[in-house]
């Protein structure tokens, strides 16, 4: 366990990619099978659940530390991260602990938690908190919270696996997908040639694009394909073994969440896997996304669900034939197969996604400014002669997004940041004008430089007219331009209206409060 506490701190404490990726291989070098496997799951996010709520674990290490609540509450809004937090509580004198074990010890530790009586499982945290020093506590805590996240993507823990075992780092990208467990199957098996039936639910990795750049307007138009790009959710779905399951880009199983998919695409042959998008389709009508969030987020579908927001899927491309891996066939071919496969498809809610046909890039530009008419983000362009590759590769596939729509704001609330801005005020939310009052329409995290952050962190602190625990009510004086993806009416927010994607573009500081924009003219761009 002390390898996976060494190697999480390592990788804490630098930003360079190149000392992340040697700290990686030299884990995945030297390590054990079985800790491997459970600092994939880990990375992967395939075994950080919540084991204690938050609520119980910030009482008991108020109590640990003989603080009262709203000192260790004060002290967890400085720090930002609850982990961190009850870490810092440990003193010099107490820090002799050292754990044994491997990480799997751990895992099954933190997974006897969840069935315990609630003093028990007190009890136990607490005992393990005076065992441990403080570099193994924050491991802990980042474990038993689920909220273990240490900047590296998945692509750098697959490259340093691969480096270290020397493994294709394609073929670890396939593997490490799917529903596997940490605790079900070794280091081996997870990397065997032959898997059995237990990973027929498998997914392929996907081929994510590129934003489109200037220069790629010297190729030629003849070898390429353009598409809408449509406003859904990513999604794999996979036949075999006369059995489908529906995989999101983000390696969730989906496929409770919309049987009516998951029962049309009985109707594939078996060894069948289309990558496309799935959205929500009314009659002709493509129904906006937040529908879509809302009906993913639900317990249970319900009949009148499934009549209000029925789901549809547009298929891109094919990755399995027959049950043949054809990724590597080029996409006019793969294209080929789906116009076949579409003939079939007249009685269930799949189509292919059409071509938007051009001649010259002037004329396709013409056509892009058609997308929002279509309920599309913009278009994708394609080489008909690529393969399907696995993660994000620059060449073969662009994404030509639509510009944003954007409204001025003024600054009306900010709240702290996590982690290292923990102690700055870093999430704004904006607001317009409904006559002579400001009107809160969107919340915006990102797009300001470090250098901006810092100045607008000196005027919320100058500034403040009220708190809320962490939030802090300010004087209105800075404007911002923010952008955003798409628009609609929602009752449930105090200005009528829900924005996608809000960002700050720039700061306005050519601009007075006043002549920030008004919620008519934001909800002028419903009618766009």
């Amino acid at each position: 366990m002390n390898h996976f506490v060494r190697l999480f701190h390592r990788l804490d404490q630098t930003s360079k990619t190149r000392e992340k990726l040697e700290a990686l291989v030299e884990f995945f070098s030297s390590a054990g099978d079985s800790d491997k496997v459970y600092a994939l799951a880990y990375f992967t996010g395939r075994a950080g659940k919540r084991h204690v709520a938050s609520g119980m674990l910030r009482a008991w290490a108020a109590e640990w530390a003989s603080i009262p609540d709203w000192l260790f509450e004060e002290s967890y809004h400085v720090v930002g991260d609850l982990a961190e937090t009850i870490a810092s509580l440990k003193t010099p004198s107490q820090d002799k602990g050292t754990s044994n074990g491997d990480i799997s010890a751990w895992a099954e530790l933190l997974n006897s938690l969840s069935s315990l009586p609630v003093a028990e499982k007190k009890e136990q945290v607490l005992r393990i908190w005076e065992q441990l020093s403080r570099e193994e506590l924050l491991v802990f805590n980042k474990l038993i919270t689920g909220g273990f996240r240490i900047g590296v993507s998945d692509q750098m823990v697959v490259k340093g696996l691969a480096m270290a075992a020397g493994l294709d780092p394609v073929l670890v990208q396939h593997r490490i997908m799917g529903n596997w467990k940490p605790g079900e199957l070794s280091f081996a098996q997870l990397f065997s040639d032959d898997q059995g039936e237990s990973d027929a639910s498998r997914p392929y990795p996907f081929f994510l694009a590129h934003s489109l750049e200037e220069a790629f307007f010297s190729e030629s138009p003849e070898q390429w394909q353009a598409e809408w790009k449509w406003d859904g959710i990513r999604c794999q779905i996979i036949r075999r073994g006369e059995q489908v399951w529906l995989w999101s880009r983000g390696e969730e199983l989906i496929s409770d969440k919309f049987p009516e998919l998951q029962t049309a695409a009985c109707q594939l042959k078996d060894g069948t896997v289309l990558d496309g998008e799935l959205i929500l389709k009314k009659g002709e009508e493509i129904l906006p996304f937040s529908l879509l969030q809302t009906r993913i987020t639900r317990k249970k579908i319900s009949k009148k669900l499934l009549e209000d927001a029925p789901a549809h899927f547009i298929a891109y491309d094919i990755l399995e034939f027959e049950g043949r891996d054809v990724r590597l066939n080029p996409l006019a071919g793969r294209r080929h197969l789906l116009e076949q496969m579409e003939e079939n498809w007249s009685q269930i809610p799949f189509s292919l996604s059409r071509k938007v046909e051009f001649s010259s890039w002037e004329e396709l530009k013409e056509k892009k400014n058609e997308a929002r008419s279509q309920m599309a983000e913009g278009l994708m362009l394609k080489n008909l002669s690529s393969p399907y590759r696995s993660g994000r590769k620059k060449g073969d596939w662009w994404k030509w997004k639509l510009d944003p729509m954007c409204i001025d704001g003024v600054l009306l609330y900010a709240r702290k940041g996590h982690g290292r801005r923990a102690d700055m005020y870093t999430d704004y939310t904006l607001a317009v004008w409904d006559d002579d009052r400001l009107v809160p329409f969107a919340a915006a995290y990102s797009g300001l430089s470090d250098e901006e952050i810092k100045a607008v962190d000196a005027f919320v602190k100058k500034n403040t007219r009220e708190k809320f625990g962490p939030v802090r009510t300010v004087h209105p004086q800075l404007v911002f331009e923010v952008g955003f993806e798409g628009i609609q009416a929602s009752s449930r927010h105090k200005s009528g209206i829900a924005l996608r994607f809000p960002r700050i573009l720039r700061w306005r500081k050519d601009k007075m409060p006043e002549e920030a924009d008004t919620l008519e003219a934001l909800k002028a761009f419903l009618n766009k």
